[in-house]
């Protein structure tokens, strides 16, 4: 069956139901129909719960099921007998109609309803599109009326939630004066807003506006710069905003209750669900489950360096999943090889786990590795990579958490469980009061795997500006590929001692960190030769299929 025919399968519960394993009361409840809701539980300062990071290795194109190992692993946790809750990402719509299709785990390992979280879910996408583009309409309208902001350097971009490559550099405000004055524009998709990242790093009503009004949306005729704020723009966006700060609940196949909440990037952003959906689940479970977006270099790394700084959080546990595929794959494997037996490829690839191990150590949390197994895996295989993670001072399970659900990993989760227990601090890759120069040599030197850090003659000046100014004290997200350590995505396995070339450094005055633009990143993806879109259909029943 498919992902979506399995969900189908099931009799989700009443959403009533599900808070009441989190002793969420009725009144806490804003309803979305049956089956989903928003919580608006006041958070607890200080919470004895143990969070869990969920990450990976560096993946191929089509993931390497984090999400489903996230929901098995909770689920496997809930069926032996611990109060566990997920706090996991929003899918963005333009995967779910392009490459990658729904992502809300899968098989047996999900949270549902799978349609309704893939699609419009609660409406947050929509608010952070609508937020961004209220900013954008008041900047244009300002221009149209005078520009007493001497506005001259528009840095601002429209999004959009949907894959759509022509929209990435647009002329707009054409067919005359009354439609205001041409520029050049573009639109970004909406997870690659700042409104996005600022929803997921705010801490309240009162943070989210404060961050609202501290967006740069550019420079004026004397280079000096211009603020939301200047334009008053804070408050209608953050009335946009007012529903989408509370955290949404659903549920796993398993009944474990599910906060997906925020859906920022991994590159440009930082890649985490929303710090109030974080930190309500420590406020109501004893374990909560979360995850980090794409690779541990990129994702852990700023899971731990961005939103753990920003939010006070101390991780117990990081599940660092892995894959044959994966591996095969960082052995230059190709996409016909990954999924048959192939020790060579997987022998050489190998060096990609064993690099997120030694990172992840640099942490200071005690690491269990996951390994999702597939189909297509041999014992051999699966016996070779466990002996190499043990090797390398980290215990290793295979988990089938797509074939089995939490069944399939009752015994990740009693390993996680054990992890727990040891008192261990957070050790952060660079100190608040470093360079911002510093902030992303350690990052590059010390997770990475660089030789050496290059800044383009316009990171360079843009940096000095930074280095001057009270945006020197901001972590650093840096946005690379995600398919190798380096900034180069050719370069797989685990390379060392490469040029790691900043081209560009942008000021996220809202999200409040410093973004580092290595390589080629993409803002508004496009759709591939064959999208996931044409193979969906829905019936007069509204029963869809093809979303996964």
């Amino acid at each position: 069956m498919t992902d979506i025919e399995i969900a189908r399968s099931y009799k989700m519960k009443p959403i009533e139901e599900i808070a009441k394993k989190l002793d969420i009361q009725d009144e806490n409840l804003e309803r979305y129909g049956k089956f989903k809701a928003k919580v608006t539980t006041p958070i607890a300062e200080d919470s004895d719960a143990k969070l869990i990071l969920v990450t990976a290795i560096n993946p191929t194109p089509y993931g390497e099921g984090k999400t489903t190992v996230s929901i098995g692993l909770a689920d496997g946790m809930q069926i032996t007998g611990r109060k566990v809750a997920l706090a996991l990402r929003e899918p963005s719509l333009g995967p779910v109609f392009g490459i990658k299709g729904g992502a809300t785990g899968g098989g047996y390992s999900q949270v549902v309803p799978m349609e309704d979280i893939n699609l419009h879910f609660n409406g947050d996408f929509h608010a952070i599109t609508a937020a961004n583009n209220l900013l954008s309409a008041l900047i244009d309208n300002h221009i149209k009326q005078g520009n007493e902001l001497k506005l001259k350097e528009i840095t601002w971009r429209r999004t959009l939630d949907c894959n759509d490559r022509a929209l990435r550099t647009v002329e707009i405000a054409l067919g005359g004066e009354v439609n205001g004055t041409p520029r050049m524009d573009g639109f970004d998709i909406t997870a690659a807003s700042e409104i996005m990242a600022v929803l997921c790093l705010a801490r309240s009503l009162n943070d989210l506006k404060r961050r609202l009004g501290n967006i740069i949306i550019g420079y004026n005729d004397k280079g000096e710069t211009v603020f939301a704020r200047d334009l008053r723009a804070e408050n209608a966006m953050a009335i946009l905003l007012s529903d989408a700060l509370y955290p949404n609940l659903v549920q796993t196949l398993a009944g474990t209750p599910a906060f997906v909440h925020g859906g920022p990037f991994a590159n440009i952003a930082h890649g985490c669900n929303t710090i109030i959906a974080t930190r309500t689940a420590m406020s109501l479970a004893d374990y909560v489950v979360t995850e980090a977006g794409f690779g541990a270099e990129l994702g852990a790394e700023k899971f731990f360096d961005i939103k753990c700084r920003t939010a006070g959080l101390n991780p117990s546990a990081v599940v660092l999943v892995v894959t044959a595929r994966a591996m095969k794959y960082n052995g230059y494997a190709s996409k016909e090889e990954v999924n048959r037996p192939n020790m060579e490829a997987l022998e050489k690839g190998i060096i990609n786990m064993v690099g997120h191990i030694e990172n992840l150590k640099k942490f200071g949390l005690p690491l269990v590795v996951a390994i999702n197994k597939f189909i297509t895996d041999t014992e051999e295989e699966l016996n070779f990579i466990k002996k190499v993670a043990s090797e390398n001072g980290a215990k290793a399970i295979v988990v089938e958490a797509w074939a089995k659900g939490g069944e399939g990993c009752k015994e990740l989760a009693d390993a996680v469980v054990s992890a727990c227990e040891n008192d261990n601090k957070l050790q952060l890759t660079y100190a608040d009061e470093d360079s911002i120069e510093a902030k992303i040599n350690a990052v590059a030197k010390k997770i990475y795997g660089a030789g050496s850090v290059v800044f383009s003659d316009k990171a360079r000046e843009q940096l000095k500006k930074i280095e001057a100014s009270e945006y020197a004290k901001y972590p650093v997200c840096i946005a690379k590929t995600q398919y190798s350590f380096s900034q180069d995505a050719t370069l797989l396995g685990r390379p060392t001692g490469f040029e790691f070339v900043v081209r560009e450094l942008l000021v996220r005055g809202g999200a409040e960190f410093i973004v580092a633009v290595c390589g080629n990143i993409m803002l508004m993806p496009g759709l591939p030769k064959v999208p996931n879109a044409v193979n969906m259909t829905i019936d007069e029943d509204r029963n869809i299929t093809g979303l996964f």
